[in-house]
């Protein structure tokens, strides 16, 4: 069986499926994910060990930001994730200001501050190797800082939407921050940490999930959707926009942003961590970001297709050297 190439053609899978799996077995078999009682390896791997291993998790992701990595692909990234996270930031304060902690149509500022700032690097390096060139691959390297907690936590505890005290958000990002600095330090470390990024994800997902039930889920997956939509249409159109207004030559590709990042259901619960006040509605918030993820890496590449056709129609010269591309490849399997 090729158990791990099915759960990969999920969109997020490595986070949803063993996240929706830990809510099956706390719904249906929760004695079974604790057997032994609450100091076992079987209890710290299945249920109560999420937050470890998410740490070392943040710091392999750390590893993986190369600060040396200039020019124009760092340009790309400054504004591509400065319009993730500001949009973000911004629809998450006013909809707290407005309708409080809870939210509008059941979802929380906090699920909107974590799905909406947060980006799948993954497909977005994937639609720009598609639609755009090096240097909107290469901006990748500069928009994976936004993924986890520490942009929604900086969000919040400034706004006062959270009371996060500051040596509580030093502890958060610390380990991004030192394994950012051994990463770039050494090349061989960031080697060493970048299975790390993707491998530990469904160990911490799947313990994320035996906090929830499927009551939980069924509950937040409409709000969820709407979530995943406005993600998609907001941030997709808006870097869009950004582009045409800076005369990206390819500006579709600043659509690619439209997601919500995989490991972006933690961010939640991590939150929750450094503000127990917010654990009311981190459960909430994790499978609504859930949903989120899963309708973005639907609709982001439709959108991003979408804008790809009305370039090319409205700028047809642009595309000149990939006609001749394709052309060519054309002639070669005749």
């Amino acid at each position: 069986m090729h158990i791990l190439k099915m759960v990969k053609k999920v969109p997020g899978g490595l986070m949803i499926v063993p996240l929706l799996l830990g809510a099956a077995f706390n719904t249906w078999l929760p004695g079974l994910i604790t057997l032994g009682g609450s100091g076992t390896f079987t209890s710290y791997l299945w249920k109560s060990g999420a937050m470890p291993i998410l740490a070392v998790f943040l710091f392999c992701n750390g590893a993986q930001i190369n600060v040396k990595r200039a020019g124009i692909p760092l340009a790309k990234g400054i504004v591509l994730t400065t319009v993730k996270v500001g949009l973000g930031i911004l629809l998450g304060v006013l909809v707290n200001k407005i309708w409080g902690p809870n939210g509008i149509l059941g979802i929380a500022p906090l699920a909107i501050v974590g799905a909406i700032s947060n980006s799948n690097g993954g497909l977005y390096a994937a639609l720009a190797g598609e639609f755009g060139d090096e240097t909107d691959v290469g901006a990748v390297s500069i928009l994976s800082i936004n993924d986890g907690p520490f942009f929604t936590m900086v969000a919040l505890g400034a706004t006062g939407m959270a009371n996060i005290p500051i040596m509580t958000l030093v502890g958060c990002v610390l380990p991004i921050v030192v394994g950012c600095a051994l990463g770039n330090i050494d090349e061989d470390i960031r080697s060493f940490c970048a299975p790390g990024a993707t491998m530990m994800i469904p160990f911490f997902a799947f313990p994320l999930g035996a906090g929830l039930t499927f009551t939980n889920l069924v509950s937040a997956g409409l709000p969820g959707i709407l979530l995943g939509v406005v993600c998609t249409l907001v941030t997709g159109l808006i870097g869009y926009l950004v582009y045409k207004i800076g005369r990206v030559k390819r500006p579709q590709v600043g659509a690619a942003i439209g997601t919500t990042a995989g490991n972006a259901a933690a961010t939640p619960e991590a939150v929750a961590a450094a503000d127990p006040a917010l654990a009311v509605v981190a459960a909430a918030a994790t499978v609504q970001i859930s949903a989120a993820i899963i309708v973005t890496a639907i609709l982001c590449p439709l959108l991003v297709t979408f804008l790809d056709r009305v370039e090319r129609k409205n700028h047809p010269e642009r595309y000149v050297d990939d006609n001749r591309e394709k052309a060519a490849i054309d002639g070669e399997m005749v």
